[in-house]
């Protein structure tokens, strides 16, 4: 546990994931190029990201039950190897058929690889440094969304779609075999985890997760704090920077850099002060996503274009919410034996794209009808995009009420367990503050 071993397979693990989000996010990247390419509606092309979120979301219960069985070292290197195939057949795709194949094999793949390495996470590292890597794996993968908005968006803009996406499947095989190579399931000097005998056990471990009012919390940290950050970076993002504010399609990709850079500078806090402060983690979330609703709030009703300083504040908010619902999968951790910490990781892991499909969709269909109906002259106005965007509003403002009243159930059953009372935050602040002052 923790020894050099443990780093090298930590290493691994996060550099397949980093290759993962690179696939994840090229299709946001290339969204003007796929309308010209496949001469495709706005409801359309938010199809292929949608779609690929919903293979995503599919896959991660089964592949939760699945990782507790077969260990994560398969599910990294299946995953890998799955997302070169829809890479590639996305990348000598000539219509939009075969364009959505390739992205239900990306989001196939892709939906095999973060909970596998959240797990290798905690059978190869003890102690409180287990939650700071488990920020440490969202963050570093986040460069590939990096990756996607630098060096793919330039191949795909110098020589061509094809190329670019023959590039990025290229990591995904580099990693699969480095996988392969390097990867172990867990020490060799630590006990093997019991395993569900048969599928019917698997099933009821699955059950048992999803009661726990502890996973359901999760949950729905991972629904309101990650899917706007999502919807953002993976699709509608571009568009907006590119068609409704005006910018170079350089300077947007370039822009986009900001929420990883955002996230990467606020995941290792976040990390500190969840390990610091266990009985408050929930309160993080719920600063992160008013923060990230008031941000919103102000690029919508602002009069015009928006200034580019309130552009850069909303994408470093959204940068938070990456890290911020990676808080999730820590509760998932505290409230979950280890035998099925890979179901209530795949059941947390639904949350965030649950509602990231949702909206997606939603913002391209209620562009389409705007259009169609006269409401907007062009496809990506500004105000178009206004008015689609308010639809967050409604998803986020679902999933806060879901939460406050998991986190109700939570601190009950915490309390009837364990005898720990979690009073409000304001209470611990005047406490805090009297102790200090005395």
């Amino acid at each position: 546990m923790n020894s050099a071993r443990s780093w090298l397979v930590f290493g691994v693990g996060v550099f397949a994931y980093t290759a993962a989000v690179l696939q994840r996010t090229t299709i946001g990247v290339a969204g003007v190029s796929a309308a010209e390419r496949f001469e495709s509606s706005a409801a359309l092309l938010s199809s292929l990201a949608v779609l690929q979120l919903v293979v995503y979301a599919a896959w991660q219960i089964p592949f939760g039950i699945l990782l507790d069985r077969v260990g994560p070292k398969a599910l990294i290197c299946g995953g890998s190897i799955v997302m070169v195939a829809g890479q590639l057949v996305l990348a000598f795709a000539p219509t939009i058929e075969p364009a959505i194949l390739g992205r239900i094999l990306v989001g196939t793949g892709d939906a095999a690889v973060f909970i596998s390495v959240i797990r290798l996470t905690s059978s190869w590292f003890q102690g409180r440094i287990v939650p700071q890597l488990s920020q440490w794996v969202g963050n570093i993968g986040q460069f590939g969304q990096i990756l996607s908005a630098i060096p793919f968006a330039l191949i795909l803009h110098s020589f061509g779609w094809t190329p670019a996406f023959s590039a990025a499947a290229g990591l995904s095989l580099l990693a699969f075999l480095l996988g392969i190579a390097l990867l172990a399931d867990r020490p060799r000097s630590a006990p093997e985890p019991a395993k569900a005998a048969d599928i019917r056990e698997a099933l009821s471990g699955l059950r048992a997760a999803l009661r726990r009012p502890g996973t359901q919390l999760g949950f729905w940290s991972h629904f309101v704090s990650q899917s706007s950050g999502t919807v953002f970076a993976l699709f509608w993002g571009y568009p907006f920077l590119v068609s409704a504010v005006g910018l170079p399609p350089e300077a947007a990709s370039s822009l986009l850099v900001v929420i990883v850079i955002s996230g990467v500078i606020a995941g290792p806090i976040l990390g500190l002060l969840t390990a610091r402060f266990p009985l408050r983690r929930s309160n993080l979330v719920l600063g992160i996503t008013l923060a990230i609703l008031a941000v919103w709030t102000a690029v919508i009703l602002w009069p015009g274009i928006p200034p580019l300083w309130l552009i850069i504040v909303l994408l470093v908010v959204l940068g938070v919410g990456g890290p911020g619902s990676l808080i999730g999968f820590d509760f998932a951790r505290s409230f979950n034996p280890m035998r099925s910490l890979g179901s209530a990781n795949g059941i947390v892991n639904v949350g965030g794209f649950l509602a990231s499909f949702v909206m997606m969709f939603v913002i391209g269909l209620l562009l389409d009808i705007q259009l169609d109906t006269g409401v907007s002259s062009t496809l990506y106005e500004l105000d178009a995009f206004r008015r689609a965007f308010l639809v967050q509003y409604v998803v986020i403002g679902f999933g806060l009420v879901m939460l406050v009243r998991a986190r109700r159930r939570t601190r009950r059953r915490l309390e009837q367990d364990e005898g720990i009372t979690v009073g409000p935050i304001w209470v611990a602040l005047i406490r805090a503050w009297r102790r200090r002052g005395a």
